[in-house]
């Protein structure tokens, strides 16, 4: 069965940085596209970005364009996403995803088949 595991979450202050990892195991996740969403106190959870298996493609929510990157390293079967320029507002629980939509740009919760536990980043002001 497919595990994923987050971690590098922390506190930081605004402007700061932070590296998510996802680390994938019990199956090898290249056969998946793989996302990032976030989750705020009493908010919905809300695509941050995902990289297409076909091609590599990433794509991101506007909020994030520039900031964040997300990555895959096939050899270490880890995910991960690099988070810039920190602000309060990216305060919230991460959470990767792998999802077998390996074609589109899956955004949406219901399009994602594996989750992990989740990751808390708390920017301070």
């Amino acid at each position: 069965q497919l595990q994923l595991v987050e971690s590098g979450g922390g506190l930081v202050q605004a402007g700061g940085s932070l590296r998510l990892s996802c680390a994938a195991s019990g199956r090898t996740f290249s056969s998946y596209s793989m996302g990032w969403f976030r989750q705020a106190p009493g908010k919905d959870r809300e695509f941050v970005a995902t990289i297409r298996r076909s091609d590599g493609n990433t794509y991101y929510t506007t909020s994030v364009k520039g900031r964040f990157t997300i990555s895959r390293d096939y050899a270490k079967n880890t995910i991960y996403l690099q988070m810039n320029s920190l602000q309060p507002e990216d305060t919230a629980v991460y959470y990767c995803a792998l999802s077998r939509d390996g074609l589109g740009v899956p955004r949406q919760v219901r399009n994602y088949d594996f989750w992990g536990q989740g990751t808390q980043v708390t920017v301070s002001s």
